[in-house]
């Protein structure tokens, strides 16, 4: 006979049963409508203010292929589909350049919101939108109509994280654009703050020291850089002329580049975009295949400012919002058109930047996937927005290239780096576009550009900028010089080239300098046979490569020290291993009496310092631990329970900020494309983990594991694509 306790307790196990089936009943509800309803509609046709249907075939790897008959129909179909893939990231990009960003995020960017708002980059881009004109004006609105025609449709269905924080965006605007662009230079172009941290140096420092450390021309590793070449047909297998290019840029999630192929109103081009500009940044047409690289010549100056009649300043007030919290008021003042920050010792300074100078915006970028030639493709950089840059160059005629672009100030007088007084080292002007470093067809059949000084050393104009160590330009010269069958993916293997000439430099040091003191230390000793039979490479498994940069972390702080009188965190990280690697071959006994010494108990130093980090058996150590990449939405990272499975696993890092795979914990390659005019598939292209910004897409990170694994994709230009899905944009009737 059954207990009344019996009964209970069957009775309760159905009740919860049925709460946990209504509970799962109701997040998949949930997810369904805040995830997946949010997901792109990739098929069957949707009604749009076109001109003509408009085909969007999407690929294997959700590429969009826009098929359109005019161009303003392209650029709205192009803003439509980014729209889909990537509009959350789209808003927090300008959000974070209009300083904005902590209204929708909360308090941990209100930094950023002040960073942003002092280069005062709103306001760039309202006065640039006054001057935009012609087919560029066009454009731009096309592709704002597109992302607003997304935004209409899709207003009770924005992707998931506009659910979770509760925000409404406001309309697509032609100043939204600029924003994104505005933003790219100042992540590509603001150094004023290491400017900030040598005239503080001076405060206390010894000047010839420290000028030496900060010499105008030499280089820094850790900033976003890039690289590029290009090899005429005698260096190919397939006799044809190829281009590389693999830029960057801080990790983030998504990736910041956007994939897309552009066919119609006189365009066919392919290639890679940022979310929130029209046109293909980087990629080939069916005549030329260019590559981006950064440029790091230095186009901002500090200026002391002491008001007087002739140099007043305005007070501008505006209130940043905080998502969560109250909101801040801001303030900044202003003269001729620059902004008033706080210099060392609490002195004001003006910061003067190219980017905000006022000068009518071109776009350039349309012009540039139309061009045909070498002539049309300078014509075109004539015009480009973005910050200072070397552009690789091939054409399907066997030609290479390498032109340099950005709005470069003459200076009279001065090498940039410092604090100036009012009214000394004047802007000049602008360096003519005609005589910035050019090269077509060189002898030596390849051109290279990897962040270097690519300025002649007498040049008409004086020269200054933070110009990367020519490690990673040395390297890839050298392995394009000593073959001549290079293809896509002979190409692509070099892009994830992981030797440090640098690190390999610094690993022989240690072992003479301790085979010169005859040291009997026994971990000492441990560490430098290891390193006797290092080969160089940063790969992520071995212990060579942490110990030299421990020991090299250990002789920046010295170095640092003894110029600056305290230790400097801003030159620390700098990393100038250009200036590091000329004080350890010439051993100046002015900073240090005994080298070998100072050499060792550097390596001891840094030894301790991985003890506490990895243990004290250095064969153990591993260079992937070091810098173990995480990377996460921070937004779907919160969801309860289900987050941490959105996000991608930590990953242990190969390479180093020396390698051609430019690596840190804070930035990587940014995409990889090697395009072949001799081979068929049209070129390699690919970006690090997917194309889709939805947490739950399926192409929300289904490249990263090629990614790592330096793989990459048939860019099929010429077609033979696998169409996954078809959608059709149809006009309005």
């Amino acid at each position: 006979m059954t207990t009344l306790k019996e009964v209970f307790t069957r009775r309760l196990v159905q009740f919860i049963n049925v709460l946990i089936g209504c509970a799962l009943t109701l997040a998949g509800i949930g997810t369904y409508w805040y995830a997946y309803r949010p997901l792109p509609q990739t098929s069957g046709s949707v009604a749009a203010p076109v001109k003509e249907s408009v085909r969007v075939e999407r690929d294997a790897l959700a590429m969009p292929r826009i098929h359109a008959a005019s161009l303003e129909d392209l650029m709205f179909a192009q803003g439509f589909v980014t729209a889909q893939d990537r509009f959350w990231q789209m808003e927090t990009f300008r959000k974070m350049a209009m300083g904005e960003l902590a209204g929708i995020v909360g308090p941990q960017a209100l930094e950023s919101d002040r960073e942003f708002r002092r280069l005062r980059l709103s306001r760039i881009a309202e006065r640039q939108a006054k001057t935009v004109a012609g087919e560029d004006r066009s454009v731009l609105a096309a592709y704002a109509r597109g992302v607003n025609h997304y935004l209409e449709t899709h207003a009770n269905k924005l992707p998931l994280e506009f659910s979770l924080i509760g925000h409404k965006p406001r309309p697509w605007r032609i100043e939204d654009s600029l924003l994104v662009g505005l933003m790219m230079q100042q992540t590509l172009s603001a150094r004023y703050k290491l400017d900030l941290a040598r005239e503080a140096m001076y405060e206390k420092g010894d000047a010839k020291k420290i000028d030496a450390i900060w010499p105008a021309r030499s280089g820094q590793e850790e900033h976003p850089g890039s690289n590029a070449w290009a090899v005429g047909g005698s260096r190919t297998k397939s006799g044809k002329a190829a281009l590389a290019n693999d830029m960057h840029l801080q990790w983030s999630v998504p990736g910041i580049w956007h994939m897309v192929h552009l066919k119609g109103g006189g365009l066919n081009v392919a290639g890679v975009t940022v979310p929130g500009s029209p046109g293909v940044v980087v990629g080939r047409n069916e005549q030329i295949a260019w590559g981006i690289t950064n440029m790091p010549f230095d186009v901002q100056d500090l200026y002391w400012f002491v008001p007087t009649a002739q140099q007043t300043a305005v007070l501008e007030r505006e209130v940043i919002s905080v998502r969560g919290a109250r909101a801040e008021p801001f303030q900044q003042l202003v003269a001729a058109g620059s902004p008033i920050l706080p210099g060392p010792a609490g002195k004001p300074v003006r910061l003067r930047w190219s980017a905000a100078e006022d000068r009518p915006f071109q776009l350039g970028l349309i012009k540039l996937n139309r061009a045909t030639e070498w002539n049309s493709f300078r014509d075109a950089l004539r015009e480009f927005p973005g910050a200072a840059s070397q552009i690789a160059y091939a054409d399907a005629q066997g030609n290479i290239g390498l032109q340099a672009v950005g709005v470069l100030p003459v200076r009279k007088g001065c090498d940039g780096g410092r604090v100036y007084a009012a009214g000394a080292c004047d802007w000049q002007g602008f360096i003519p576009f005609d005589e910035l470093p050019s090269i077509y067809n060189p002898s030596s059949g390849r051109a290279v550009t990897a962040n270097q000084n690519s300025f002649p050393a007498v040049y008409p104009y004086q020269v200054a900028g933070h110009f990367a160590s020519p490690y990673r330009a040395n390297r890839i010269a050298a392995m394009l010089e000593a073959k001549k069958d290079w293809d896509a993916e002979a190409m692509l293997k070099l892009q994830g080239d992981v030797y440090s000439a640098f690190s390999h430099f610094i690993a022989k040091e240690l072992v003479a300098a301790l085979d010169r003191k005859k040291a009997t230390n026994p971990v000492l000793r441990d560490a430098v046979d290891q390193l006797r039979q290092w080969d160089g490479a940063m790969a992520a498994s071995r212990p060579e490569p942490l110990i030299v940069t421990l020991a090299v972390n250990q002789l920046r702080r010295s170095i640092g020290v003894k110029a600056a009188g305290f230790a400097t965190a801003e030159w620390d990280s700098a990393l100038a291993f250009s200036v590091i690697e000329n004080m350890v071959r010439t051993k100046p006994p002015e900073w240090f009496a005994d080298w070998d010494h100072e050499l060792l108990r550097c390596l001891q130093e840094g030894i301790d310092d991985g003890a506490r980090r990895q243990g004290r058996d250095t064969r153990k150590w591993q260079w992937g631990e070091h810098q173990k990449l995480t990377l996460a939405n921070r937004v779907t990272a919160q969801i309860p329970w289900i987050g941490p499975s959105l996000q991608l696993k930590p990953h242990p890092l190969e390479g180093s900020t020396s390698t051609i795979m430019q690596t840190s914990a804070r930035i990587g390659p940014s995409m990889r494309m090697v395009i072949d005019f001799g081979d068929p598939r049209g070129g390699l292209l690919n970006i690090p983990i997917g194309q889709s910004g939805h947490a739950l897409a399926s192409h929300n990170k289904d490249q990263w594991e090629a990614f790592l694994r330096v793989e990459s994709f048939p860019l099929h230009f010429n077609g033979g694509w696998t169409v996954e899905s078809t959608l059709t944009l149809t006009p309005v009737k």
